[in-house]
Parts: C-alpha cells; sequence; structure tokens
C-alpha cells in the first residue's frame, strides 16, 4: 500500500501494520468524508518540523505525533440502541500517518476477552487525527476519541487512559537478590546507565540461578518510523537459552516473536504491550531443566510469564532454547538483557534463587486492590489476585493493570 508525501509528492509505502483492505459501501463513505475534512484541514495546516531521532527515549524528546498515540475508553451506541464499552489503542506510524485497533468490551486485559475487533487507519492534520476502517469514523485529539456514524451523528466518546501495571516498583522480598535498583551496576556485567539513570539493553546478571522469580521493569523507545522487528527490540534471555522477547508490539496481535512472546515457541495469550516510553513489568517463574550425570535431559525447563500483571504464559514446557539462546546443557550460563542495536531501558530489577521452595508471595503487587481500567481520574475497583504455586501455575491467570499514570 502506498501514500503520496504532501510534502515531496513522492510516493511512499505504508508500514506493513495489519489494516483493512476491503471496506463496505458504508466504510468507503465514512472515508470520503474523512478525507474531505483532512484536504480541507492540511490545508491551513503549518510546515510540519524535522523528523525526530529514530529512537527516543525520555517523553522530553518526542514528536507532534506522540501526543496522539495512546490508549483511550468509553461506550458507543449501536443500531439497536445498547450502550457498548469500547476500548482503542491508536499507534503513531511516522510522518502523521497511524493505525488503530478498537476493542469490542474494552482493551486487553480490562474486558476486551478475544472478542470483535476494527483495525483503523488514519492521517493528522495540525491536533485532529482522523481513523476509518469500521461502519463508523473517529475524530481523535489527545486527550479524547468522538466515534461518528455513516449518518454524521455522534454515537460515542472515549477518554484517554494511561494503565499502571499492579506489579510496577515492586519492592524485593527479604530473599531477593537486587540485582539493579537505580545506580548501583555490581551484579551486572556489562551494566552501563543511560544519561537519565536507566539501565541500557546488553547486560547480563552476574549470579547464574537454577530456579527463581525475577522481576523487571523495562520501557520501550518511541521509533514511529521504524517497523516489525527494529522496533524496541530485547529480551529476556533466561540462563541464555530462552527468551521472552520484548519488543514494541502495542496494537498488535500477539505473535511468538513480539512483546510477551516466548521467541518463536509460543505467542503469549493476550497482549498487554503498553504504549513506548511507558514503563511496563515482567514477572517470570523458571524452574530449570533437570539432567542426568551422563548429560541426559531428565525434564524440561518450564516458564510463568507475567506482563503488567497479568499472566500470558501459564507453565508453559520449554522443549529446547528459543531463537538465538544457547544449546541446552547442564552448565550454567548468565541471564541476559539483549542487545538488538534498539535503546530498551530496564530499572527495578530483583530474583529470589528459591531452589525447589513454594512461594505464594509472587509476583509482588504494589496496590492491594489493582483495578480494572477506568478514566485516569476513577476510583479502582477491587478485583481477585490470584494465588501461585512455587512454579507460578494457578487457576486464576490475569491480574488488571491500574490506570494510575506514569511514563518515564
Amino acid at each position: 500500500m502506498f501514500y503520496i508525501d504532501p510534502q515531496t509528492n513522492h510516493q511512499k509505502s505504508m508500514h506493513p501494520y495489519p489494516a483493512y483492505r476491503h471496506f463496505s459501501p458504508i466504510q468507503l463513505g465514512l472515508t470520503c468524508v474523512a478525507l474531505l475534512i483532512l484536504a480541507v484541514s492540511m490545508g491551513t495546516a503549518q510546515e510540519t518540523t524535522e523528523p525526530p531521532e529514530p529512537a527516543v527515549t525520555h517523553v522530553t524528546q518526542v514528536d507532534e505525533d506522540f501526543s496522539l498515540q495512546g490508549e483511550f475508553i468509553g461506550q458507543m451506541t449501536n443500531s439497536s440502541g445498547e450502550q457498548l464499552p469500547i476500548g482503542l489503542q491508536i499507534v503513531a506510524l511516522g510522518s502523521g500517518q497511524f493505525e488503530a485497533v478498537q476493542y469490542m468490551g474494552g482493551l486487553p486485559g480490562a474486558g476486551f476477552v478475544d472478542s470483535e475487533q476494527f483495525r483503523m487507519i488514519g492521517r493528522k492534520a495540525q491536533d485532529l487525527l482522523v481513523l476509518s476502517g469500521a461502519s463508523w469514523a473517529v475524530f481523535a485529539k489527545s486527550n479524547q476519541c468522538t466515534l461518528i456514524d455513516s449518518e454524521g451523528q455522534k454515537i460515542g466518546q472515549l477518554q484517554r487512559v494511561t494503565r499502571t501495571s499492579p506489579t510496577l516498583g515492586a519492592l524485593p522480598p527479604e530473599n531477593a537478590i537486587v540485582l539493579f535498583e537505580g545506580s548501583n551496576v555490581e551484579q551486572l556485567t556489562n551494566g552501563v546507565l543511560s544519561e537519565f539513570g536507566d539501565l541500557k539493553e546488553g547486560a547480563d546478571f552476574r549470579p547464574l540461578f537454577h530456579d527463581f522469580n525475577l522481576h523487571l521493569e523495562f520501557a520501550l523507545p518511541y521509533m514511529p518510523e521504524s517497523n516489525s522487528q527494529d522496533r524496541g527490540n530485547s529480551g529476556i534471555y533466561l540462563q541464555s537459552r530462552y527468551e521472552v522477547q520484548i519488543l514494541d508490539s502495542f496494537g498488535m496481535e500477539p505473535e511468538t516473536n513480539r512483546c510477551g512472546g516466548l521467541y518463536k515457541f509460543r505467542a503469549p495469550t493476550i497482549n498487554m504491550c503498553f504504549p513506548p516510553l511507558v514503563w511496563q513489568t515482567y514477572d517470570i517463574v523458571f524452574t530449570s531443566p533437570r539432567w542426568a550425570s551422563d548429560g541426559t535431559k531428565l525434564k524440561n525447563a518450564r516458564v510463568t510469564v507475567w506482563h503488567n500483571g497479568v499472566k500470558v504464559h501459564d507453565h508453559v514446557e520449554l522443549t529446547d532454547k528459543t531463537g538465538a539462546g544457547k544449546p541446552e546443557s547442564p552448565e550454567l550460563f548468565p541471564t541476559r538483557l539483549q542487545d538488538h542495536g534498539d535503546p530498551v531501558r530496564y530499572r527495578n530489577i530483583w530474583i529470589v534463587d528459591r531452589g525447589l521452595d513454594v512461594d505464594n508471595s509472587f509476583p509482588v503487587l504494589t496496590c492491594e486492590h489493582p483495578s480494572d481500567t477506568h478514566k485516569v481520574e476513577d476510583t479502582a475497583e477491587e478485583t481477585t489476585v490470584p494465588e501461585t504455586t512455587g512454579d507460578g501455575s494457578s487457576e486464576d491467570s490475569t491480574t488488571s493493570p491500574s490506570s494510575s499514570a506514569e511514563g518515564i
């Protein structure tokens, strides 16, 4: 798919994000209306500034498109007059181009459970973004979105939210080893601090572990001009063998090579990736494989992963190393924070060397009653916190993120 750059009049390829390619007459009509509005708006638009650096790691460095990217929730009225909850994720693709995903029921991990969703595309003119691709159009500004049907009637209003993982800022238990707390990198090899005091990608854990509970926090860079595996790529290589992928997968379908995936082995049950520059959490329970004295493997490794407080892998058996991990053997290797060339940032890293002991206090929540998703000013509601076994398995697999905001 191509579009004409309004500044250079050159044909450019759009980013390979999935989008609807077949539109109904209503969708085509809404698209034409949206394009007419954009044409009028762009006639008075000011010249855009120079594009930002390819990767941005702090909110003080972002471009104008950043203010439109993010999550929105609200309600819409369907053709039967019913009020339905709806969530929206808007993704910046650079140069005023955007894609969005509408989730019926709410946002992933907060109302949306494998139900209907719509992918939309759009372009910005001044401070207004017009999205089309569903049976209605979305007119988005930085703080809210308005849904308009084919008759020009308002059918919904969405408000911006910034969600927070319920394990963000979790304090290490007494028996934990603190690997990085903001300044000291003695527990790491190749540990380098950024200009803002966060840990850069590329560090290895100095201690070696068999079975452990790992908590860490990471922030994806803002890279709107990039796509696919070149967009905020890193990963947690458990024992240098098994990768839990880190990638800017905001607004995407869950895949094995996207955020939360066990790389090229198993996709997460749900895509819980937050937008770039918002701090996120991984809480990982890992059980090492077991070996005989002759080097024969007796039991496979197992892993449970919570992404932003939602369990996305439950006691998954790892039959072999994943991706570019080291081959399996009885020899221990360090856990690594992959350097894939993108500036992913880390903080608050600690680990519990649990052996085979049962630990029912993991992951550690920073709020007693983490909420479902609400508007930023709403009061959090009570949810159930799952009890876990020593290997991380449980029947209740999610703890919803709260809506308190925190970015870098």
